[in-house]
């Protein structure tokens, strides 16, 4: 029992457990944020547009019961905001870490013949070196 207490103790003061705690609560205020923006901005859009304010009201209505297909677009809508802000931040993040290795510009159209061969030249002698 000793011993799996002191792997806990040890598992829980590595870091990775702060850095999951964090990333969770900052995860749910961006739903919150989210949720937010879709409920009071985009859907009062969609009921200045379509005389609703959102989708909840949507149903398919069969024998006693009902199908609420308009809080699944709704949730879909949510859905695809999120993975956009999130693809978003990921590509930001991505050209922050390039631009402090110091990493140049490689995108296709804003380099030159002779930039592409002295990248080339790089890249062959980092290889002759591992």
């Amino acid at each position: 029992m000793k011993v799996l207490w002191d792997d806990f103790k040890k598992f829980l003061m590595r870091g990775n457990v702060l850095d999951l705690a964090v990333s969770v609560v900052v995860g749910i205020a961006f739903q919150a944020v989210i949720t937010s923006f879709v409920d009071d901005v985009l859907m009062r859009f969609v009921g200045a547009i379509f005389g609703k304010p959102g989708f909840q009201d949507l149903v398919w209505e069969i024998g006693d019961g009902e199908v609420r297909y308009g809080a699944f677009i709704n949730a879909v809508i949510n859905f695809l905001i999120i993975a956009s802000a999130v693809f978003v931040v990921v590509k930001a993040f991505e050209r922050l870490q390039s631009l402090r290795r110091g990493a140049p510009e490689e995108e296709e159209g804003t380099l030159t013949d002779e930039a592409r061969i002295l990248i080339e030249i790089r890249d062959e002698l980092r290889a002759q070196r591992s």
